[in-house]
């Protein structure tokens, strides 16, 4: 996930393209605002409202948006070390137009409502990021996945008869691994987008949780995530083929860390439409 290795490259990056420090600041506070994504041909009508859900630790502040009739399945997004902010309402709206009830949430709720920082510079915003990503833990992520599944399961416009997908950025990489593994029942499908912290060498570490899991997986790894630690793909592979699970595991060449949200520093359009294409592509197979 995000930290001085990913943060240095992301500087390298913006170097070779010759944007100075301060159009860095200027291009993640407002890509997201003027990312405007084509409607696809069979896009939904929408609904979207800032809601509130209630957890065993407080209250979380969250983001819901769905198709403006019938019932579809539900989708669960744990943002990026960034938190909740305009680019992830987007993302979520566009996943609702292909026919998904989305909830995006601000995981940092015990401490702070969203927006959590000003730009999309982890090295400036530091300090208030990694004390904030300090209080979360294997637990937290595990008693909060509980609650937002069950927020979801009560909403009118998500279909329970059907599976739930749930997908995460960065540090919401391994948070969809262990909500696929605490409810193996509900979710069906996750996808991780540059997740970081997938395959530790602790005894939480997400790769150990798969055989608890049901869902088909999509891992879709920077590259200079893969570079950093090569073999961690190669234990995923081997995690969910002993489990008899599906999982589309890919390096995509070029894209770095944080590549996939419009708003970040780092943005790799053809690549991120690429990822989301893989996206739906699994949510239509295995929430079907």
């Amino acid at each position: 996930m995000c930290d001085e290795r990913t943060a240095a490259d992301t500087v390298e990056h913006l170097r070779a393209k010759k944007l100075t420090r301060r159009e860095f600041g200027a291009v993640s506070a407002g890509a997201g605002l003027a990312m405007f994504w084509p409607r696809a041909a069979n896009a939904q009508d929408v609904t979207a409202s800032e809601i509130d859900v209630t957890t065993p630790d407080g209250v979380a502040d969250c983001h819901f948006v769905h198709p403006a009739s019938g019932a579809h399945p539900g989708v669960l997004i744990w943002p990026d070390a960034f938190g909740l902010r305009p680019a992830k309402r987007q993302m979520a709206r566009r996943l609702a137009e292909s026919g998904y009830s989305v909830l995006v949430v601000n995981q940092y709720y015990r401490s702070q409502r969203a927006p959590i920082v000003e730009t999309r510079n982890f090295a400036a915003e530091a300090a208030t990021l990694r004390p904030l990503m300090g209080t979360l833990n294997a637990d937290t992520h595990v008693r909060d996945a509980r609650a937002f599944v069950g927020f979801l399961d009560d909403q009118s416009s998500v279909d329970s008869n059907r599976k739930m997908g749930t997908m995460g950025y960065c540090m919401g990489g391994p948070i969809t691994m262990r909500t696929a593994a605490a409810l193996p029942d509900r979710i069906g499908a996750g996808a991780s987008f540059h997740g970081g912290g997938l395959v530790t060498d602790r005894p939480d570490s997400p790769h150990l949780l798969v055989p608890q899991m049901t869902a088909h997986y999509l891992f879709a790894i920077a590259d200079n995530d893969d570079q950093a630690d090569p073999e961690a793909k190669n234990v995923l592979r081997e995690a969910f083929d002993a489990a008899g699970l599906p999982a589309e595991i890919e390096v995509y060449e070029g894209a770095l860390h944080g590549w996939c949200p419009p708003d970040t520093q780092v943005y790799h359009e053809a690549q991120a439409e690429r990822a989301w294409s893989r996206l739906l592509a699994l949510f239509e197979r295995a929430l079907a």
